[in-house]
């Protein structure tokens, strides 16, 4: 039986996102050679109530996320200071890991804490060239998408009136799919403003519309149901940028869950289909060129066809807007504590004499070799004081 995603972990990542627009990149999005980077996450749980944080009953609060793999990108679990139980995919066919914990009851005044470490492999990312001319119409859209990927589910409320006037009314008659999404793309810019202060949680998609305002999940999720309106297949894709310059500390659902984001940014933008291209990323707060000269460059200049951006899973099916508050009222209600940490550390590659690449990781690297060395030490120290011991481990 397939699991529910893990709403607790996709709340906390997609609340400490911000606006984007304003951050400097670095790294030049034209590079040739392969990318590699690693992700380190480190969670406490802490428990300040008066009852049992029972992990059995709340088994997605011990379920982590892997990064996905697809044609541009590679992702591996390097390392979990806990052991997994068990491996599996989640309703939005994302996989995701159990850990095993060595209590599943966390008592009134515990805490307890794990780690996990990720690489991420990603390669040069190229679209084909982007035009409503080449775009097919909306008839020319597979069945078996259609039939997946535009349910009234989750969080998009298809079956909105307010809603289905709107999309309706944007894209009138047109039928190029390009040109409706390059319509909804720009009704959004105009109307959607980022807000000045962080939402404690997702919005639906009416919501949004009301408010007038909306951060990167809750304008991709407005998107993604009018799309659906429509009967194009859309759904949300979360990931995490590298920002070299970054280092935050945000708190958030009454002080009670605290997030220290380093050289990382998680993000989260709609993903469409449009034919004849297939599956395309427009993302609404996150470009490298303005959407008021060029609604398309949504499409064309994502954050998500450069190779600073990372993908770490899907959303098509979970309503992770309501497990967002349930997260939040169950934290909030039972005073339990989460304390988070994630680091995004570049592998820097450089030409050896004999002109090869070698690779470089030097926090990792410099952490290892001293550890090696104090063990090496402490061995060493045993042989010389204790002769009689047979067994001693190698260095």
């Amino acid at each position: 039986m397939k699991k529910e995603a893990n709403a607790l972990c996709i709340s906390l990542l997609l609340l400490s996102t911000l606006a984007f627009q304003n951050l400097t990149i670095t790294r030049s999005i034209t590079e040739e050679e392969e990318i590699e980077y690693y992700v380190k996450s480190t969670v406490t749980y802490s428990n300040k109530g008066s009852k049992v944080w029972n992990f059995t009953e709340r088994k997605e609060d011990r379920t982590i996320g892997l990064f996905m793999n697809n044609s541009w990108q590679t992702g591996y679990l390097v390392n979990s200071t806990l052991r997994i139980e068990a491996i599996e995919n989640d309703t939005d066919g994302n996989q995701i890991a159990i850990l095993q914990f060595p209590e599943m009851l966390l008592n009134p005044r515990r805490n307890i804490s794990f780690g996990v470490t990720y690489r991420v492999v990603t390669k040069p990312r190229a679209l084909d060239h982007i035009n409503e001319t080449a775009s097919k119409s909306l008839n020319e859209i597979p069945v078996s998408l259609r039939e997946k990927y535009l349910a009234a589910e989750g969080p998009w409320l298809v079956n909105d009136t307010e809603l289905q006037n709107l999309a309706f009314n944007i894209a009138g008659d047109e039928s190029n799919v390009l040109a409706i999404i390059k319509n909804f793309v720009s009704w959004i810019n105009r109307n959607i403003d980022y807000p000045l202060q962080m939402h404690e949680v997702p919005q639906y998609p009416n919501e949004t519309m009301t408010k007038n305002e909306g951060d990167c999940d809750d304008q991709a999720i407005l998107l993604v149901t009018l799309c659906r309106i429509i009967r194009i297949p859309a759904f949300i894709q979360i990931g995490a940028i590298y920002i070299p310059s970054r280092l935050e500390n945000i708190s958030y659902w009454k002080n009670q869950v605290t997030a220290v984001q380093k050289q990382i940014g998680w993000h989260g933008w709609a993903v469409v289909y449009v034919p004849p291209w297939g599956w395309l990323p427009v993302d609404l707060t996150y470009v490298f060129e303005p959407i008021t000269a060029d609604p398309l460059n949504a499409i064309k200049n994502a954050a998500v066809t450069s190779q600073i951006t990372v993908q770490y899973k899907n959303i098509s099916h979970t309503n992770y807007v309501a497990s967002s508050r349930e997260a939040r009222e169950f934290l909030t209600t039972n005073n339990l504590y989460v304390y988070m940490e994630d680091e995004m550390i570049e592998v820097i590659r450089k030409e050896n004499s004999s002109g090869e690449n070698v690779e470089r990781l030097f926090p990792v690297v410099l952490v290892v070799a001293v550890a090696a060395l104090l063990a090496c030490s402490y061995v060493i120290a045993r042989k010389l004081n204790k002769k009689e011991e047979i067994h001693t481990p190698p260095c």
